[in-house]
């Protein structure tokens, strides 16, 4: 495995470690992200039960999130064939597009990998990634649903704004 793949999976690594111990942290800037956002947009009328199911909906992304870093997750058992199809899959299903954030993503860790890095200069690298260019992929995530708002996006792109802020700002 090269150095560049070494460090992505570091930089995921980092990421659930960051999502795992501020789950409360999230879940308090979901509640507030997700009520500020229903009065800016004007969603209607949001009662307490159908608040409820959107916070709900935002924390199970936050734990599907948790899935995709995870180090020992399932993205790590699929051979190389089958995670690319995966990817591609994914980026056919999802209602932003990803791709050129992948790119950046990749891009970014090629020009900060390093020869025979050492596992701390690899976490280092890590976390000026995450800092740089954040959590892949809630700039995606965000930039598309503030182009065209709407409620079925509401729980990703507040997901996003939640994970973005933690993970760039604490």
């Amino acid at each position: 495995m090269n150095e560049a793949n070494l460090l992505l999976k570091a930089y995921y690594e980092a990421l659930y470690e960051h999502l795992e111990a501020n789950k409360e942290l999230l879940a308090t800037k979901i509640e507030k992200l997700l009520k500020e956002e229903i009065v800016k947009r004007g969603f209607g009328d949001f009662d307490e039960e159908k608040y409820t199911a959107y916070r709900d909906a935002c924390m199970a992304f936050v734990d599907e999130r948790l899935e995709t870093y995870n180090p020992i997750g399932i993205q790590y058992t699929f051979d190389r064939i089958r995670a690319k199809e995966a990817v591609e899959l994914e980026l056919q299903l999802n209602w932003y597009d990803s791709q050129a954030e992948f790119e950046a993503l990749a891009e970014a860790v090629h020009a900060k990998a390093e020869i025979e890095m050492t596992e701390e200069r690899m976490r280092q690298l890590a976390e000026e990634l995450i800092k740089e260019v954040g959590a892949f992929p809630d700039e995606s995530i965000i930039s598309a649903y503030e182009a065209a708002s709407a409620l079925g996006k509401l729980p990703d792109y507040i997901v996003a704004r939640a994970i973005e802020e933690t993970v760039r700002c604490g």
